[in-house]
């Protein structure tokens, strides 16, 4: 197997909901609470992240988002290691902010 199987990751779910009738904001109510169910957690508005313990694990979380997807709107999954994580560039104001560590919680799958 190969070795990157093995690296952590971080999954983005990125997504454009329409919530302009009440069964659009039924839709993305009901796929907001699926992602929350499911581990992620708010990073910004429409942008949910989840660690993942390998990139086998991630492909695990991305199949359960595709199975939960709403009828409109697009969304968006992004895999990105730690290392790239740990490379992003977050500003509050014009403060620089360090990216939040991975969680140190063991994850038994």
């Amino acid at each position: 197997m190969e070795l990157t199987a093995y690296k952590a990751m971080w999954l983005f779910a990125m997504f454009d909901l329409p919530t302009d009738t009440p069964a659009g904001r039924r839709a993305y109510t009901r796929f907001r609470k699926a992602l929350l169910k499911d581990g992620f957690t708010m990073m910004q508005y429409s942008v949910y992240v989840r660690h993942c313990a390998s990139d086998k694990n991630a492909g695990v979380h991305e199949r359960r988002v595709e199975g939960f997807l709403p009828a409109d709107g697009e969304v968006r999954l992004l895999r990105i290691t730690d290392k790239q994580y740990e490379r992003m560039r977050i500003y509050w104001g014009k403060m620089r902010k360090p990216a939040e560590p991975p969680p140190r919680q063991l994850e038994l799958f």
